[in-house]
């Protein structure tokens, strides 16, 4: 199953703003991308509130996930996504 593993880029985490963008940018992908943080379960990266819900901070390394085809391609970008700052200055 590909797999990447990003730190969180945005300074006040995986909060509303960020959450959204990033659920966005997985839904464009059409695939069903799982994510998770040490210790605990993998959620569904599909749903704003689940990606919420992890309470992932800045920094903090959190794991990608998607047994699908084009999978490689899509965990690339959405790395690159999550390890910059998503919220505006």
């Amino acid at each position: 199953m590909p797999e990447r593993t990003v730190a969180i880029g945005s300074q006040l985490g995986l909060h509303a703003r960020p959450a959204a963008l990033f659920v966005q940018a997985v839904n464009e992908t059409g695939l069903p991308v799982m994510i998770s943080r040490e210790g605990h379960k993998a959620v569904d990266a599909r749903s704003v509130l689940a990606v919420m819900s992890m309470g992932a901070s800045h920094g903090q390394i959190v794991t990608l996930t998607c047994d699908e085809e084009g999978a490689d391609e899509a965990l690339d970008g959405l790395v690159e996504l999550l390890g910059k700052e998503l919220d505006p200055k």
